[in-house]
Formats: C-alpha cells, sequence, structure tokens
C-alpha cells in the first residue's frame, strides 16, 4: 500500500518534473528543425502510407491474393507510428549533452529542482512532441483508408499499434536520455545512439514477420517485455544521474591505468594470496551471486520441462531411437566426432568456453536475458529429445544416465555459477552503490564475473570436458548397446 505521505512526494515530484517539460516542450515548438520534420512526417508519410496501400492492395487482388494487402495495411499503420517517434531519439540524445553544449547546463542544475524531477523533466519533454505527431499520423492514415478503400482496424488492433508505439517511444527516449546524462557532448551521444537504433530496428522487423504472420496475440507479449525493458531503463537514468558529475566532467577520457587499477584491485579483492583470494575473496562472490544463481537454475528447469513439453507437438520419427548398432560401431561412431582422445578434449572444452563467452556478450547487453536463454537451449534440447524418446515407447532415463549424467555433474554447475556471473554482470548497471559512476560499476562487475571464471567455472569445464570425452562414452557404450 501506498501511503499518503509517499502519494503526496509523488505528486510533488511530478509536478516539477511537469514544470520543466513544459518549458522544455514550449522551447522545442518554437524551433523549426523540430516542427518541420514533425509536420512532414505527421502529414505527408500517412499520405504515402495511403498511396501505397491503395496500389499494394490493387495489386495483389489483380492475382488473387487479398490476404498479403490484409496483413500489409495494418503493417503500414505500425510504421506511420513509428517514424515520428524516430525523432524523440534526436530530441532525446541532446536533451544533456546538447545543454553542455550550448553553455545552459548550469543554470538548469542550479534551479532548486531534485535530481529525480531533472531527469524526469527531461524524458517527458523528449517524448511528448514526437508521440503526439505519431498519434495525430495514425489518424490521418485511418482516415485516409477509410476514405479510399473503406478500411477500418479492429479495436483489438488499433490498441496493439498505439501500445507499441507508446512504448518504443518509451524504450527510445529512455535510453536516449540516460546515453545523453553520460556524454559530455552531442556528437559522442550521437554515436552511441548505435546501441539504440540496432536493437530497435531489429525490433521492427520481427514486429513486422509477426504481423504477416497474422499473430497479433504475440505483439501483447512484445508490449510487455517492451514495458519491462523501459522501467528498467528509467531505473537506470534515474541511478546514475548527478548533477555534480555533469558538472564536473568536462570531457570523455579513457584512462587505460584507472580501468587497470580499478579492474585489478576489484578483482584481488584485498586477499594476500591465493588460498586467501580461493577462501574469503571467491566465497564473497559465490554469496553475492546466489540469487541469480537461484534464478538461473529455474530458467534452466523452465527449459528441460518446456523441451519435453514441446516433443509432443514437433516430434520425431520413433525409428531415430531404436538402438540396434552393436559396441564396435558404436565406438566407431563416437571416435568420429572426437571422442576418446586428447583432441577431442580440447575441442569439446573450447567449445563450451565459446558458449559461455557468447552468453557472456549477448547477457552485457541485454541485462542478462540473451545469456540467460543461450544457456537455457542445451537443456531445452536434452529435454526435447528425452521427451521423444518418451514418445518412442522407450525410457528417457537411458538418456539421461547414458550420455548427460557422466559430465552433467560438473557441467550443470558450471552452467549456474557461469548465468548467475553474466546474470549480475547485466545486472550491474541497474545495481550500482549510490555515488558509483557506470564505468566504475562496470569494471567491477566484469571483476566478480573473471573471478567467477578463473576460479570455478573454467576449471569446472576442463573437468566436464574430460568426463564427456573419456567417461561419458564408455558409459553410453554399456547403457545403450546393453553390454
Amino acid at each position: 500500500m501506498i501511503s499518503s505521505k509517499q502519494f503526496t512526494s509523488g505528486l510533488a515530484t511530478f509536478a516539477g518534473a511537469w514544470t520543466l517539460a513544459r518549458r522544455e516542450i514550449r522551447d522545442q515548438m518554437r524551433d523549426w528543425r523540430i516542427l518541420t520534420p514533425i509536420i512532414l512526417l505527421t502529414l505527408f508519410f500517412p499520405l504515402l502510407m495511403n498511396f501505397t496501400a491503395r496500389q499494394a492492395v490493387d495489386f495483389v487482388e489483380r492475382y488473387g491474393a487479398p490476404v498479403i494487402g490484409d496483413r500489409l495495411i495494418p503493417f503500414l499503420l505500425m510504421v506511420v507510428g513509428f517514424f515520428p517517434i524516430s525523432i524523440s531519439l534526436v530530441i532525446a540524445l541532446e536533451s544533456f549533452a546538447g545543454e553542455r553544449e550550448r553553455l545552459s547546463l548550469e543554470p538548469l542544475l542550479a534551479t532548486p529542482l531534485s535530481d529525480s524531477q531533472l531527469y524526469i523533466g527531461k524524458l517527458i519533454a523528449s517524448m511528448v512532441p514526437p508521440l503526439s505527431a505519431a498519434y495525430l499520423g495514425i489518424v490521418v492514415y485511418l482516415t485516409g483508408l477509410y476514405f479510399r478503400i473503406g478500411w477500418t482496424p479492429t479495436v483489438s488492433l488499433l490498441l496493439q499499434v498505439v501500445a507499441l508505439t507508446t512504448v518504443q517511444a518509451l524504450v527510445m527516449v529512455s535510453g536516449a536520455v540516460v546515453i545523453s546524462s553520460q556524454t559530455t557532448s552531442v556528437r559522442a551521444a550521437n554515436l552511441l545512439a548505435s546501441f539504440i537504433i540496432i536493437p530497435v530496428a531489429q525490433l521492427i522487423i520481427g514486429e513486422s514477420l509477426i504481423m504477416f504472420w497474422g499473430r497479433y496475440y504475440i505483439l501483447w507479449w512484445i508490449v510487455l517485455a517492451q514495458s519491462l525493458i523501459a522501467i528498467v531503463l528509467i531505473r537506470i537514468g534515474l541511478r546514475l544521474f548527478n548533477r555534480e558529475e555533469l558538472l564536473g566532467n568536462e570531457l570523455d577520457v579513457f584512462d587505460v591505468r584507472w580501468v587497470g587499477r580499478t579492474f585489478w584491485n576489484a578483482f584481488k579483492g584485498g586477499a594476500g594470496s591465493i588460498g586467501d583470494w580461493y577462501r574469503g575473496v571467491l566465497g564473497r562472490s559465490l554469496r553475492s551471486i546466489r540469487i541469480p544463481i537461484g534464478i538461473t537454475f529455474s530458467l534452466l528447469v523452465l527449459g528441460f520441462f518446456a523441451g519435453f513439453r514441446y516433443a509432443s507437438v514437433f516430434t520425431l520419427p520413433p525409428e531415430l531411437f531404436e538402438w540396434q548398432a552393436s559396441r564396435d560401431e558404436f565406438a566407431e561412431a563416437l571416435r568420429r566426432f572426437g571422442m576418446l582422445s586428447a583432441a577431442g578434449w580440447v575441442k569439446i572444452f573450447l567449445i563450451n568456453l565459446r558458449a559461455v563467452g557468447i552468453a557472456t556478450l549477448l547477457g552485457l547487453f541485454t541485462l542478462g536475458v540473451l545469456g540467460e536463454i543461450l544457456l537455457m537451449a542445451p537443456i531445452a534440447i536434452i529435454g526435447y529429445l528425452a521427451g521423444n524418446i518418451y514418445l518412442a515407447g522407450q525410457d528417457p532415463l537411458l538418456l539421461l544416465s547414458g550420455l548427460v549424467a557422466p559430465h552433467g555433474i560438473l557441467e550443470i554447475p558450471a552452467a549456474l555459477l557461469a548465468g548467475g556471473a553474466i546474470l549480475q554482470l547485466g545486472m550491474a548497471a541497474i545495481s550500482l552503490p549510490k555515488g558509483s559512476s557506470l564505468g566504475e560499476g562496470w569494471i567491477k562487475a566484469a571483476a566478480e564475473w573473471v573471478r567467477i571464471m578463473l576460479g570455478l567455472v573454467i576449471p569446472l569445464l576442463v573437468a566436464a570436458a574430460a568426463l564427456e570425452v573419456f567417461v561419458t562414452p564408455r558409459i553410453a557404450l554399456w547403457v545403450l548397446s546393453g553390454s
């Protein structure tokens, strides 16, 4: 429950933020460089899409494929809403970095507004004009469609497009304002904007494919996911925003010595010997990631049962699971895959290490989400195969005991530790200690990730690869060949 004091404080914060936002919006409406593209994209682009929709419908009806036209029109409706909000990225990138270059940052930060009011005010000011233009563009487009071809959207589709337009604007603005508050020039902010533009562009492509397939219900899940991302980005921005740092930083300088010193001190953790490092520092790291490890464990279990469940949806032919090969034939097949050899040991270890590296890279830019999904994939495949073996009338425990369990006793703990470390590294930006900069927080989180990798994950992967190459094949021969 929200107390009356918290409610009053929230209203006061919003009132101060809205005061700043109203001033910013008024200034934007006086700037022809902002008004011109908004007007053009609001009026001209919907008319162009109307013409495109008319031509597309006529073309596909001529060749007997009206369903393509029906799917194209909603896609163009989404595009009409997206293009005006693309302006919001430029406005948001200039929100703080532009103020610094125009030498108007100090008077702004000298106002009695709190950090939260300043940040939220800039966020609102960057969203309102382009989002209003997007809504107006949608109205213009739908009006034109109604009078030209008599097409009207369903209520559900219209709500989906409006919701997608709103959350995409919020995600883009939230990310851009974070970048603007952490850079010292508009040029640097524009260069970093690729981290926003590329993912959003890929998302638009995915949404368009969903629309052409007619799977509109998936769009609600995308709206939910983007809403959560927007909340996380706003939290990151509020956490990182510090007016003293904005005034103090005149130039972004990459200090290699400081980075190396900060990383080494965080990695060593004050330990005087390797024994102290393992007993004390590494133990603290394990305690700090116990919740991420728990989350990773839950996701791996979910992945296994999801794979098992989908075996009944995408069922493999039962003939694939009839174990008719002799012991010698089975051994020869394993050797062809590099089993029972030192070269195979190195190969399996490098494959697992590469998978952890890719998961880390993906998790670093997705708050750990894609890293966790990549770690779930092998477990989901095992569950899928186990489900198909069960449907074929055989015992799935043969698969688990003969091909997974021998090396899984080490590989699964390694995956849990790696997943916990990746999740903590990805979430570093939203769990920074107060007063810590984003760079310092990432360096310390990276040092903890390296500590867990070198101290535990890599040794476990080396041992697991040895078991997978030298022990698992022999147990598999005994279990699956029946001899």
